[in-house]
């Protein structure tokens, strides 16, 4: 039996919230596990605050049934990390922590949420996501886990974070949009029954926007970090090896 090339791959989900990573990057995730892509989405907050009825106590309680079912469901490891909804800092204390999950899982590329938010905690993620690569990537930091470099990193598209979103890789996601739309439905949040903004409609025109955009049915858009030279293009996946 021939060895799977891809089996040493990995793309990780940094989302400020449990459903962010899984909204904004499940589709590109189900692409990539069905080529035979390893997959982890990380939680930086278990987003316990949302919830219409419930205390943040027992909201996250159900977040975290909710983000071991969607992994599940994409095929993907679940990590949900110790800080507090709306209360995420800026600070080493995180950015070592998020550096130490790179280093344990190694992706090969990240996706997180792009600054331009309405939202502070997605923004505080993506200043602790770019500042965490330095702690994941230099061997001088003696950790738990050997240091690991990420080859690539990208922006999702977030309904939160489109000040300044430039799409600029489009993914054909029309072979797993179903499997995506079930994957987030793991979600009470998704399903109407947390809050009132309408994540499912928001998310289906966006794959039909970004789809007619690029020439698909459907498609995810993403932005390449700007250390990187990016341009209006159509990838299969998000293997930065490929040509």
């Amino acid at each position: 039996m021939s060895r799977n090339p891809n089996a040493d791959k990995c793309i990780m989900v940094i989302g400020a919230h449990a459903a962010d990573a899984e909204v904004m990057g499940g589709a590109t995730v189900l692409k990539h596990v069905d080529a035979g892509w390893r997959a982890v989405n990380v939680h930086l907050t278990g987003g316990e605050k949302g919830h219409k009825s419930l205390s943040p106590e027992e909201y996250l309680e159900l977040k975290k049934q909710e983000a071991a079912e969607a992994a599940r469901r994409l095929g993907a490891d679940s990590v949900l990390l110790p800080y507090k909804d709306g209360e995420l800092p800026v600070d080493e204390e995180v950015q070592m922590a998020i550096g130490d999950v790179i280093r344990e899982y190694r992706p090969t590329v990240i996706l997180t949420h792009w600054k331009g938010s309405i939202h502070r905690d997605h923004t505080n993620t993506y200043e602790n996501v770019l500042a965490s690569l330095f702690f994941a990537g230099l061997r001088t930091f003696q950790r738990k886990h050997p240091a690991h470099w990420v080859s690539k990193i990208y922006f999702a598209e977030n309904w939160e974070d489109e000040e300044g979103f430039v799409p600029e890789v489009y993914l054909d996601t029309t072979d797993v949009f179903d499997r995506y739309i079930h994957a987030i439905h793991a979600y009470s949040l998704f399903r109407g029954e947390a809050a009132s903004f309408p994540y499912e409609q928001w998310y289906r025109g966006a794959s039909m926007m970004r789809g007619a955009e690029a020439g698909f049915q459907q498609a995810v858009a993403l932005m390449e970090h700007k250390t990187y030279y990016g341009s209006r293009r159509k990838v299969g996946l998000l293997d930065p090896t490929a040509r």
